[in-house]
C-alpha cells in the first residue's frame, strides 16, 4: 500500500482563523470548496522518490519527474529547491480526449516485405494507430478544486522573485484568472497574453472562429526578472521613418528630446538652443555625450530644437505587446514536431523564458507534456524541472533532452499513480477489472457505476479519479464528502456502497470515522484498488543473444534481438483492426495492420547498461528508431536503418527495450 512519508505544509501555511478560498468563494460559489480548505490545511503528501536514471554528470541538478504536480512540489519543498520561473500548460477542461499517434517501425528482418506492402497500402494506414493518452474531461467544480491545490503547491516552491505563466483557453481560463487573483494577489497580475495560434476557422456557423489561447502572467512580488522582448517583424512602416543619411550609408531617424513632464534640472540652454517648456529629456552630461558620438542634429535656426539621431543598424526592434500574432503552431513537417498532441512551439517558450528569466535560473513545468519548456530552458542556459504524470511525456522529454546533450536525473514518485502508462488507461483498465461493475445511468457521476447483488440489490461503486489528486487519497475529507453529500443523494433503497482507494491516510482512522458517524445506515465497504491490478500487467518478451564483433563499428559487443512480443501492443492493434473492419466500405476496404513473426517493428528504443546489473539505470549505449525507420544513435540522428542489434564498447549487463506504445522492460544479460 502506498502511503505518504509525511505531509508538507503549503505556503502560505494556513493558520487557524485564516480564510482559505475566501475571495474566490465570495465571487463564485462552487461545490467542494470546503473540502479543498481541509486539503490545504492538511498539506501536500510527500512520497518516496525513486531515482530511475542519471544522464551525464548533472551538476546543475536538472530533473525529469514522473508524478503529480502536488507530489512533485512536496518533494521540491522538502529538498529546499525554489524555482524562478514557472510555465504550465495544464488540461483546459475542454472535454476532449488526447491521443498519441503510434507508428510501427521498420523491421530489419522483413524490411523487403514491409517495403512491398507500403507500395500497395496507404503508408499511414499500415504504420499508424492512435492510443489515448488522457481525457480532459472534468466537471467545473472538480477542475477548480484540482487547479487550486496545484497552484497553491506551485506557489510554495516559487522564489520571492519568481514569475508564473498559466496557459489556458476559453473553456476555463476566466475562472482560473479569479482563482489566481486570490492565490497570488490581484496586485501581482501583470498581463493576460493573447496568443493567436492559428488562422481563422472555415465553415463555422452562428459564431466567430476561435483562434486564440490566453496566458496569465503573475509574479510573486514587485521584484522579478523581466526584459521586454523586442521584434522587427511587421515593423515595415516604422522602418520607413529611418530616411536620413549623412552620406556614410547609415540610415537614421530623428527623435525629439522633449521631457514629457516638467523637471527643473532638465531646463537648461545648450549651445544657444533654448530648452522646451518642460525641459530636455536628458541631462546636460548625456547631451554632451550624444554630441561627441555624433548623435545630435542641430538646426540652423536656433529657435528650433535639437533632435537625436537614432540609427537603424542599432535599433533592436519595437517592444512586443500582449497580443502575440507572430508565433505559429508547429508545422506538420517541422523538425521539432514530436507527434505529441498538446505540443507547443519552441518559439512560444523561448519568448517567455528570455523575457522572465536570466541564465542560470531554474525553470519548471509541472504539466510538461512533450518537454518543450525543459528543452528550450536548456538551450538558453537555464536549469530545468520537467514534471508530468504520463509515462509517454517522460520518455518523449528524456529522449529529446538526451539528443540535445542535456544532463539530468529521471525520478519517479511512488505515489500509487503509475499503475499503467497514464491515468486514463489506468482508469479504463480498472473499470474492466472490477468484477460485475457496470454503468448505472440513475447514479450521479460521483459513482463510477454499480454492482448488482441478489441480496442487497444495487451497490454503487466509487473509484478515485487519478487525474484528480484530491480524490486519489482516501482521507477524512473525502470520506466526509461521501457520507454527507454522495450517500444522501442516493435512492433510499440503497443498502451498501463500495469505496475503492489508491492511497489511504490510515484504514483504522477511516473505519473509526465511519463508525462514529451515525448519519447513515448505508454499509460502507473499503477496498484497495491496487489489489485489482496485481499480476494483471503482462511484461513484454524478447529473445536475444550477445556477440563479440571484431569490426569495432559502434562497439565491441552486439546484442542481437531475434524476436519481440508485446501483448499490450498486439491488443491495441487488434482493437484497431476490429474497428477498421467495422468501418470498412467498398471505396475504403479493410486493410489490417499485420505484425511479422519476429515482431521487431514493435520496438521503438533500446538501451544497454554496462555499468550496473541492478538499481538505477545507466544508458551506456542507446538506439531510438524514428517513425521513418532511421536510427538515432546515442542522441545523434543518422540515415541508417536499424539492423536488429545494439552495440556497446563495454560488456552489457542489462538490456532495456521500449515498445512503440511506451512500455519499457528490462532483462539481465
Amino acid at each position: 500500500m502506498t502511503m505518504p512519508i509525511k505531509y508538507v505544509p503549503f505556503i502560505p501555511e494556513p493558520v487557524e482563523g485564516q480564510a482559505v478560498l475566501g475571495n474566490f468563494n465570495r465571487v463564485l460559489k462552487y461545490k467542494g470548496a470546503d473540502d479543498m480548505s481541509m486539503v490545504l490545511q492538511r498539506g501536500m503528501p510527500l512520497y518516496e522518490m525513486e531515482k530511475q536514471e542519471t544522464v551525464g554528470e548533472n551538476k546543475d541538478g536538472n530533473l525529469v519527474i514522473r508524478g503529480e504536480c502536488v507530489s512533485a512540489c512536496a518533494f521540491l519543498k522538502e529538498q529546499g529547491i525554489q524555482v524562478d520561473l514557472v510555465y504550465i500548460d495544464p488540461p483546459f477542461a475542454s472535454g476532449a480526449d488526447y491521443a498519441k499517434k503510434v507508428y510501427l517501425r521498420r523491421n530489419p528482418k522483413v524490411a523487403e516485405v514491409i517495403d512491398l506492402a507500403e507500395q500497395e497500402l496507404d503508408i499511414e494506414e499500415l504504420k499508424a494507430f492512435e492510443e489515448k493518452m488522457y481525457g480532459d474531461v472534468w466537471d467545473k467544480e472538480k477542475y477548480l478544486n484540482w487547479m487550486y491545490e496545484n497552484l497553491m503547491a506551485i506557489k510554495s516552491v516559487m522564489s520571492e522573485t519568481a514569475s508564473i505563466y498559466v496557459h489556458l483557453d476559453y473553456h476555463i481560463g476566466h475562472y482560473v484568472k479569479i482563482l489566481m487573483d486570490e492565490i497570488f494577489g490581484e496586485e501581482r497580475f501583470r498581463n493576460e497574453i493573447v496568443w493567436k495560434r492559428k488562422q481563422g476557422n472555415l465553415g463555422q456557423s452562428k459564431q466567430y472562429g476561435i483562434v486564440t489561447d490566453s496566458i496569465f502572467f503573475y509574479t510573486m512580488s514587485e521584484d522579478y526578472a523581466f526584459e521586454t522582448p523586442l521584434t522587427k517583424d511587421g515593423q515595415e512602416d516604422y522602418i520607413k521613418r529611418f530616411k536620413y543619411d549623412d552620406g556614410d550609408g547609415r540610415k537614421y531617424r530623428l527623435s525629439p528630446l522633449v521631457s514629457p513632464s516638467y523637471s527643473p534640472s532638465l531646463v537648461y540652454e545648450y549651445k544657444g538652443y533654448a530648452p522646451p517648456k518642460n525641459g530636455w529629456s536628458v541631462s546636460p552630461e548625456t547631451m554632451e555625450r550624444y554630441e561627441k558620438e555624433g548623435r545630435l542634429k542641430f538646426p540652423r535656426d536656433k529657435n528650433q530644437r535639437i533632435e537625436r539621431k537614432q540609427y537603424l543598424d542599432e535599433w533592436e526592434g519595437s517592444p512586443i505587446q500582449n497580443l502575440w500574432t507572430d508565433i505559429f503552431v508547429i508545422n506538420p513537417v517541422a523538425e521539432e514536431r514530436l507527434e505529441y498532441s498538446t505540443q507547443k512551439p519552441e518559439a512560444l517558450l523561448e519568448r517567455i523564458i528570455r523575457a522572465s528569466s536570466n541564465e542560470g535560473m531554474l525553470i519548471a513545468d509541472f504539466f510538461g507534456g512533450s518537454g518543450v519548456t525543459a528543452a528550450v530552458a536548456n538551450k538558453l542556459g537555464r536549469h530545468f524541472i520537467h514534471c508530468d504524470i504520463g509515462l509517454n511525456s517522460i520518455q518523449t522529454t528524456r529522449d529529446r533532452l538526451k539528443a540535445d546533450g542535456a544532463q539530468f536525473q529521471v525520478l519517479e514518485i511512488k505515489d500509487g499513480v503509475q499503475l499503467y502508462r497514464n491515468p486514463v488507461q489506468t482508469m479504463d483498465k480498472i473499470k474492466s477489472l472490477i468484477p460485475g461493475l457496470k454503468n448505472e445511468d440513475s447514479l450521479d457521476s460521483f459513482w463510477e457505476g454499480a454492482i448488482t447483488d441478489s441480496r442487497l440489490g444495487t451497490i454503487p461503486v466509487y473509484v478515485p479519479n487519478l487525474m484528480d489528486s484530491s480524490s486519489k487519497l482516501l482521507d477524512v475529507v473525502t470520506m466526509n464528502r461521501i457520507i454527507h453529500q454522495a450517500i444522501p443523494d442516493l435512492d433510499s433503497s440503497i443498502k451498501k456502497v463500495i469505496v475503492y482507494y489508491i492511497d489511504i491516510t490510515s484504514e483504522e482512522e477511516i473505519r473509526k470515522f465511519i463508525a462514529q458517524d451515525d448519519s447513515t445506515d448505508v454499509e460502507i465497504e473499503l477496498r484497495d484498488l491496487k489489489v485489482v491490478l496485481d499480476g494483471v500487467v503482462i511484461g513484454d518478451w524478447a529473445e536475444f543473444h550477445v556477440e563479440e564483433r571484431t569490426d569495432n563499428l559502434f562497439g565491441r559487443y552486439a546484442v542481437v534481438v531475434d524476436a519481440f512480443v508485446s501483448d499490450r501492443v498486439l491488443q491495441k492493434i487488434d482493437e484497431f483492426n476490429q474497428k477498421a473492419r467495422m468501418n470498412a466500405t467498398a471505396k475504403k476496404p479493410f486493410k489490417p495492420i499485420e505484425i511479422s513473426d519476429t515482431g521487431l517493428e514493435l520496438i521503438e528504443y533500446l538501451s544497454l547498461d554496462c555499468t550496473a546489473a541492478q538499481g538505477e539505470w545507466y544508458s551506456d549505449s542507446e538506439i531510438k528508431i524514428d517513425k521513418n525507420g532511421f536510427v538515432i544513435r546515442n542522441g545523434e540522428k543518422t540515415k541508417d536503418f536499424w539492423d536488429g542489434t545494439i552495440r556497446s564498447e563495454g560488456k552489457p549487463l542489462r538490456l532495456k527495450i521500449r515498445n512503440i506504445c511506451g512500455d519499457e522492460t528490462v532483462w539481465e544479460i
